[in-house]
């Protein structure tokens, strides 16, 4: 007797619906993609106890007639593709022919749809149709999902409740706005808008009503291409961050997918400017051939294969890294030419008063001999700031340590690229801080990590343009497989920035006989066995990091302390060397180097 036997529609729809439709927010996804693929530019999305009792899913797109509405509820029938060579050019988000059925398997579900010239009403209530009539409405097309589940307890069982459930729908609808801001996204939870997007097309819009003010207006708008790949987007500047990637969006052709190694990619790109354990904030769209990406890995299409994907990390790694660069390490800086103000260099880590006489010299009259000088008392920080014109012999700023006097008429002092705001050294606080004054207000330089800075691009430079190395007195020896020996020259050109080479031993050994020094305070085997795992798994970013890992150490243990006095010239010359950085901004490990107190701020706590 055969035990082999098939099975029916209604148990392999059920089946399908475990792997397209796990809880609501699979609901809707699948829905809110048939909608784009429609054409619609308005979807509305309406839940009720997070779509567990009611989901409604509507759109203005082209719609269907009466025998296509009949049709969508076939398994695998779809207008998306014709025949498998489709499945190399797909260019919608839906193509499987799978959503409706499987959803209407395990539920009660209305469809309501017209094209402009027929409508109709669909009943199908746990993947039995139990009516099919004309029904006058709009263009578009109207889905409702009610009693998700019910039939299927064992998948009930595991929702959460009414609120997570409606909180992951939501976070849906704003990361399908963030993909597609030409397309006016609403949210209406339990007879309440949650969210609301104009469908304008501007991102930073979008960002806005996604995430708020600050984020909107700290993103960066990004645009860069190759010969495959065409990307957009923003970035949002790294002093914002969160904790885990539920705020990096990444969208391949629009479709929104969980692709790990392009994470890594923009955390990567993040590395130097980013706290450890932060995660950033950004959208990206990637634009390429159809041909480079296979969609068709899971029924979720969260999944996605892409050809050239290392191509694609490096252009997105060093791209967002130069964006950072150019928008958040080199701000347009306007120093105010309307007014000379001269500072008095002071100690404040002292214990002097913070009020003392100033005098305000008042010149007698003629007419009146014998007339007093006025005194007034003042707070020290307005004996700071004097007027070049009531000063007998005024102070002119400090020189910058490196700064050198030409004769007045012939020569014109050469111009230094400013990449921080000018600071005129105030200062030292608790023997930690470097206190600057500035056009914007009061900086506030941490000395170690501002030095930090400047010896970790030192070293850089030092072991990437001639970098030292030394010749081991007995060569270290790693144990290979005989498929990376025979592949070793591949393997050196990936640990070229590493300035190691491999040498074949046998048929299954490799050795190193130099090492650049860096590496001598380390135990050097060990390392250069995971730079051999991680080749072998195409993870070469693993083993950069360790060299930026090593040299960030290097630097910090070569940079001032914390409770250190310094002299005025010492603080000078660290503000000095901390403009010449690439990166003045962020030390090594992505903590700042200094911080302003805006002006008008320290005005509002003094109540002016």
């Amino acid at each position: 007797m055969g035990r082999i036997r098939q099975l029916d529609e209604q148990t392999a729809n059920m089946i399908a619906a475990g792997e397209v439709v796990e809880r609501p927010m699979g609901v809707a996804k699948e829905l809110i993609e048939n909608a784009i693929d429609a054409g619609a530019d308005r979807i509305t999305v309406t839940a009720e106890e997070g779509g567990i009792s009611r989901l409604t899913v509507s759109d203005n797109g082209c719609g269907m007639d009466s025998t296509d509405a009949v049709n969508a509820f076939l398994r695998h029938a779809t207008s998306k593709i014709a025949s498998s060579s489709d499945l190399w050019d797909i260019g919608t988000l839906g193509f499987r022919g799978e959503a409706l059925p499987s959803i209407a398997s395990v539920s009660k579900l209305t469809l309501i749809t017209g094209d402009g010239k027929d409508s109709t009403r669909v009943i199908v209530e746990y993947g039995k149709t139990v009516s099919v009539s004309p029904w006058p409405c709009n263009q578009g097309t109207e889905v409702t999902v009610e009693n998700l589940f019910y039939r299927t307890p064992a998948r009930l069982k595991h929702l959460r409740s009414g609120a997570y459930e409606n909180s992951l729908v939501q976070n849906l609808v704003m990361s399908f706005a963030l993909g597609h801001p030409e397309i006016a996204f609403t949210f209406v939870s339990d007879d309440r808008i949650a969210f609301r997007s104009t469908g304008s097309g501007n991102l930073q819009e979008v960002v806005f009503q996604c995430w708020g003010r600050e984020p909107a207006e700290q993103s960066i708008p990004v645009s860069f291409s190759d010969y495959d790949y065409d990307v957009n987007g923003i970035l949002v500047k790294p002093n914002l961050n969160r904790s885990s990637r539920n705020f990096m969006h990444i969208y391949l052709n629009g479709r929104m997918v969980k692709t790990y190694r392009l994470y890594q990619a923009v955390l990567d790109g993040y590395e130097d400017f980013i706290v450890k354990g932060r995660k950033p904030l950004c959208v990206l769209n990637i634009a390429m051939d159809p041909h480079l990406i296979d969609v068709n890995v899971h029924p979720s299409k969260w999944e996605v294969r892409l050809s050239k994907e290392n191509q694609l990390e490096y252009l997105i790694r060093d791209q967002v890294r130069e964006a950072l660069k150019s928008s958040v390490l080199a701000p347009n800086i306007h120093p105010s030419v309307t007014e000379e103000v001269y500072y008095e260099q002071i100690p404040l880590n002292t214990n002097e008063q913070l009020i003392r006489p100033f005098v305000e010299q008042v010149r007698p009259d003629l007419d009146e001999p014998g007339k007093k000088e006025e005194v007034k008392y003042q707070p020290v920080f307005d004996v700071l700031r004097k007027e070049p014109a009531r000063m007998e012999e005024p102070v002119p700023p400090a020189a910058p340590v490196s700064s050198v006097a030409y004769p007045e008429e012939k020569r014109e002092e050469p111009r230094v690229v400013q990449r921080i705001p000018e600071m005129q050294v105030i200062g030292q606080l608790h023997e930690k801080f470097i206190l600057c004054a500035c056009a914007e207000g009061l900086a506030v330089i941490d000395q170690h990590a501002a030095q930090e800075r400047v010896h970790y691009e030192q070293y850089c430079r030092l072991l990437n343009d001639s970098p030292a190395l030394m010749e081991m007195l007995v060569p270290i020896s790693l144990q290979a497989s005989d498929d990376l020996v025979s592949r070793v020259d591949e393997l050196n050109e990936a640990a070229r920035d590493l300035h190691v080479t491999f040498e074949p031993f046998g048929h299954d050994t490799l050795i190193v006989r130099t090492v650049p020094v860096w590496m001598k305070d380390m135990e050097a085997g060990p390392f250069l066995q995971d730079v051999l795992d991680n080749f072998r798994n195409e993870q070469k970013s693993v083993y950069t990091r360790m060299e930026k890992k090593k040299i960030a150490t290097m630097a910090c243990h070569h940079s001032i302390r914390f409770n250190r006095r310094l002299t005025m010239e010492e603080m000078r010359e660290v503000v000095a060397q901390l403009n010449t950085c690439e990166n003045p901004y962020h030390c090594p490990h992505g903590r700042p180097t200094f911080v302003i107190l805006d002006e008008k701020e320290l005005a509002k706590e003094f109540l002016r």
